[in-house]
C-alpha cells in the first residue's frame, strides 16, 4: 500500500538504526503528526516471555495519569442498589437480563467496557461467546467484576487501560492523543511501563523488555530506548 506524503515526510526524519530516548521519540511523533484529526498514540512492547506457559502470562490494568483522550462508553450489568449506583456514577447503559438478551439476539455492542457484579456473572456467562472475542468480557483481573461499581466506572472514565500479551508475546496499548503533547504522553508512558515491569512473571528469564515502539495511528513507528 502506498504511503502518503505526510507519512513519508515523518519517516524520513526517523533513523531506524537508532533507539530514541522516550521524550525525543514522542516529541518527533507529536510534532510530525499532520493528519486532519487528533491521532491516537500507541505503544507496542515486545516481551521476553513465553505466553504459552501459564506462569509467564502478563496481564493487568493501570490508570493513565492523563487518560487516553477517548470517551469510553460503559455498560454495567447489575441489579437493585448496584444498578442505581451505576447510574449515579455515570454509566452510559445499565441493565440486567434485558441487556444480556439484547446482546445475544441483536449482537448489540455499543459500549467499550462492560462492568458487572460477581452475582451477575452467571447471567453474563450466557454471552461470553459474543463478548470474549471482542475483548469485552468482564474479568476480576481487570477490575470489571466487582462490587465497587462506582470505583470501577470512575477508573475507566479516568483512563484505565488493560494490557495483556497477544499470541506473539507483544503488548499493544493506547497511551493518549497527539494533542496531549510530549510531557503528558511521557507521564502516561512511564505509568504504563512501570506497571508492566512490576507485572514481570517470576518464571521469566533473560531480557524482559525486548523492544518498545511508539507510533501514531497514521504514522511510522519509532524505536525507544527503555534502558531496562
Amino acid at each position: 500500500m502506498n504511503k502518503g506524503k505526510r507519512y513519508l515526510s515523518l519517516k524520513s526524519q526517523i533513523d531506524n538504526t537508532k533507539l530514541y530516548d522516550v521524550e525525543e521519540g514522542l516529541n518527533i511523533l507529536t510534532n510530525g503528526a499532520k493528519a486532519k484529526f487528533d491521532e491516537t498514540v500507541e505503544l507496542h512492547i515486545r516481551l521476553g516471555v513465553d505466553g504459552r506457559n501459564a506462569n509467564q502470562q502478563v496481564r493487568g490494568v493501570v490508570v493513565l495519569p492523563n487518560g487516553t483522550g477517548k470517551k469510553v462508553r460503559v455498560l454495567v450489568i447489575a441489579k437493585g442498589d448496584k444498578a442505581k449506583e451505576a447510574e449515579e456514577a455515570g454509566a452510559d447503559t445499565v441493565g440486567a437480563e434485558d441487556i444480556v438478551a439484547k446482546i445475544a439476539s441483536e449482537n448489540w455492542l455499543d459500549f467499550d467496557v462492560c462492568i458487572t457484579t460477581p452475582d451477575m456473572m452467571g447471567v453474563v456467562g450466557r454471552i461470553a461467546r459474543v463478548l470474549g472475542p471482542k475483548g469485552l468480557m468482564p474479568n476480576p483481573k481487570s477490575g470489571t467484576v466487582t462490587m465497587d461499581i462506582k470505583k470501577a466506572i470512575n477508573d475507566v472514565k479516568a483512563g484505565k487501560v488493560e494490557y495483556r500479551l497477544d499470541k506473539s508475546n507483544n503488548v499493544h496499548v493506547v497511551i493518549g492523543k497527539v494533542s496531549f503533547g510530549t510531557e503528558k504522553l511521557v507521564e502516561n508512558y512511564n505509568a504504563l511501563m512501570s506497571a508492566i515491569i512490576k507485572a514481570k512473571p517470576a518464571a521469566a528469564k533473560g531480557q524482559y523488555i525486548k523492544n518498545v515502539v511508539v507510533a501514531t495511528s497514521m504514522g511510522p513507528g519509532i524505536k525507544l530506548n527503555t534502558r531496562i
